[in-house]
């Protein structure tokens, strides 16, 4: 199904919840990685809240995403995300950044803790690019100055994994292998002070 609108694709998931529970399958339930605990004890003084990436209508979701050649999105039959792709996104890099040990704290904007920096990120692509036969991962952030509100750095984090076929296993696989070169670029970064 073809996903071209906010409405569309409303409809399209309505659909399939509909259609869901009509007696097929349940479909697989895959989940994304962090990344492994670095050994590393010298926390810097730094803070950060890792706020909830925002990205376009079908990436709010838990179905994995096909983008065709001419750049229409579909959902992937057969596998969705653990969660919401946004908030699985969104612990993963929490849990990648604490794993690094080199911060202070990192938080949820929710968890009401003082930090110096916010993290905020769109993510602009997290799909399977049918035509290249990739997994495409295009994470954009920002580390926000919490006093000031100043952008004290911005940066785009893109990877691309091949992918063996167009299912839902393999696609799970190939962007999370992607989403692992995404974070280890990210927590560097953050960690760089930048």
């Amino acid at each position: 199904m073809t996903v071209r609108s906010p409405a569309l694709a409303l409809g399209a998931t309505l659909l399939a919840a509909a259609l869901g529970g009509c007696g097929g399958s349940a479909p697989l339930t895959f989940d994304l990685a962090a990344l492994p605990a670095s050994g590393h004890t010298a926390a810097s003084a730094r803070s950060i809240v890792v706020s909830e990436p925002v990205g376009i209508q079908p990436f709010e979701a838990d179905r994995i995403i096909v983008r065709e050649p001419g750049g229409a999105l579909s959902f992937l039959g057969g596998g969705q995300w653990a969660d919401r792709l946004p908030r699985l996104v969104q612990t993963r890099l929490i849990q990648s950044l604490e794993n690094s040990g080199r911060l202070r704290s990192v938080s949820r904007p929710g968890d009401k803790i003082v930090a110096d920096y916010q993290l905020i990120s769109e993510i602009r692509a997290f799909d399977i690019a049918a035509g290249s036969g990739e997994a495409v991962v295009d994470l954009s952030a920002k580390l926000i100055a919490e006093g000031s509100g100043r952008v004290a750095a911005a940066r785009v984090f893109q990877a691309r994994v091949p992918v063996q076929k167009v299912d839902a296993g393999s696609a799970a696989v190939a962007l999370d292998a992607a989403l692992a070169q995404v974070l280890a670029e990210m927590v560097r970064w953050v960690n760089s002070g930048r």
